[in-house]
């Protein structure tokens, strides 16, 4: 089937099939998980003894994945931020009724505990920060991001799908870091969220694939452009007071790539297996300009793959003003 028109007729079309993927991809709020289940209950009279557990516990996780971990957390309570922007596309519109507007508030209502649950977690650990890590929050959301999409919905459909796929991955490495540092309680909260973040990622995948379906050359095309422009991580303005837009980013993304949560590797990885899983292959009906991005986008792995081999890992530690 090909729908002929804009992205607008296309989102149009697809927004009929929206609320089927509420009922796959997004769990009902009542059967969900919250933040509070994995925490000590301050109710309780053994909150303390639970608390101070959770720090003796907390002790032990290194520097560089303490580090990690509270970017992990900025990245997720920025969602303010990453709302507005997928509000903002073409084809979506405010209101109760619409079918891609309630998309965005439920996956934004299910991002939001992720937040939460690791800020709250940070506070209880006595490692970290809390001011420090609070400013480059706030900083995070006033300081927006620009990722090159636009409020074109095809390149934000693949910027979600690769995104969600990569937070998957730095969230269960950074559970089996805490498994293996003696801090299960951890391990089960990075664990969890993993698992948030790649039934997200199969519902943006599957609206990519959709389009696919109906325009497949100009969804082609939108697929290069982003890979081209390199996929950029949501928080990669992150900053501390006094230092410049995006060079905490780096020695966050160093520190990462140091513990193996993260890596350029990684990167490769998933842009492999988004072009099997929208058989880029086997795609037909392209125009000449969609053939030409099909050749560049089938050959870019095993290009970043030469170049990742001359790649480095930086072992140059940073003093972090979240971590005392």
């Amino acid at each position: 089937m090909s729908i002929s028109g804009t992205r607008l007729d296309v989102m149009r079309f697809l927004g009929e099939k929206i609320d089927i993927a509420l009922d796959d991809y997004l769990k009902p709020i009542e059967k969900n998980w919250q933040p509070s289940d994995f925490l000590p209950d301050s109710t309780q009279e053994n909150f303390l003894s639970e608390v101070k557990l959770l720090q003796e516990s907390a002790r032990e996780l290194p520097y560089d994945y303490v580090a990690v971990l509270i970017g992990d957390t900025i990245t997720e309570e920025a969602l303010p931020t990453y709302e507005s922007w997928l509000m903002d596309m073409e084809g979506v519109e405010q209101g109760e009724n619409h079918s891609w507007s309630r998309w965005i508030r439920g996956w934004t209502a299910e991002e939001n505990r992720h937040g939460d649950l690791l800020n709250k977690f940070l506070y209880l650990s006595g490692r970290v920060n809390m001011r420090a890590m609070e400013v480059s929050t706030q900083y995070l959301i006033a300081d927006g991001f620009d990722i090159g999409t636009g409020k074109d919905p095809y390149r934000n459909f693949v910027y979600t799908s690769f995104q969600e796929l990569a937070t998957n991955v730095s969230h269960r490495r950074t559970a089996t870091l805490a498994k293996q540092a003696g801090c299960p309680q951890l391990s089960k909260i990075c664990g969890v969220i993993a698992s948030d973040e790649m039934r997200h990622a199969k519902a943006y995948k599957a609206f990519v694939s959709q389009i696919f379906e109906v325009d497949p050359s100009e969804m082609m095309l939108a697929f290069e452009d982003m890979m081209r422009k390199k996929i950029v991580m949501p928080a990669h303005f992150l900053r501390e007071t006094g230092v410049k837009i995006g060079q905490t980013f780096s020695h966050f993304s160093d520190a990462a790539q140091r513990l193996g949560v993260y890596t350029t590797h990684d990167y490769i990885d998933i842009a492999d297996a988004l072009l099997v899983d929208w058989n880029i292959a086997g795609v037909s009906d392209l125009n000449d300009a969609g053939q030409r991005a099909r050749d560049y986008l089938m050959a870019l792995p095993a290009r970043l793959r030469r170049i990742a081999e001359r790649t480095k890992v930086p072992t140059l530690e940073y003093p972090f003003s979240w971590i005392g």
